[in-house]
């Protein structure tokens, strides 16, 4: 059965590419980098639902995306969290954070005004991270 993602994160977000585990997303929100990890399994909700080897992985590929979000954008804080009250399908928000963002200190939901990014803005993005993830071991680009 083909993985499908929920049709909120189709809507929100720009595909990346592959992770051996995971579909990596850029948020189309103007806060951040923000990453989204999707485990490519259909009816998942929960992270201790997966096998203990594709959770190993899923922390592997977590730990990944924050190193390069903290490494190459200089964020103050990474924020990392999973939460699924409105989208039930089991994703992790990987969230570059800076001391002057609109939300700071405080955590994102519900202290930002949900403007996205401009459309070009979002590709040249996406682009960059792309080329940035190129080097995680097994990353597989999608356009």
């Amino acid at each position: 059965m083909p993985f499908t993602l929920h049709p909120r994160l189709a809507a929100d977000t720009t595909v990346l590419g592959d992770l051996p585990l995971c579909r990596v997303l850029l948020s189309k929100e103007a806060l951040g980098p923000w990453l989204i990890l999707v485990p490519r399994k259909d009816n998942l909700t929960e992270i201790h639902h997966l096998p203990e080897d594709e959770q190993f992985q899923l922390m592997r590929e977590s730990s990944a995306v924050a190193t390069l979000l903290e490494n190459d954008y200089q964020a103050d804080k990474i924020n990392v969290g999973a939460l699924g009250n409105l989208v039930p399908q089991l994703h992790v928000h990987h969230i570059a954070r800076f001391k002057d963002d609109i939300a700071w200190p405080g955590p994102i939901w519900g202290n930002t005004n949900g403007t996205q990014r401009e459309e070009a803005v979002q590709q040249a993005l996406a682009e960059e991270l792309r080329e940035e993830l190129s080097d995680l071991n097994g990353f597989v680009t999608i356009e």
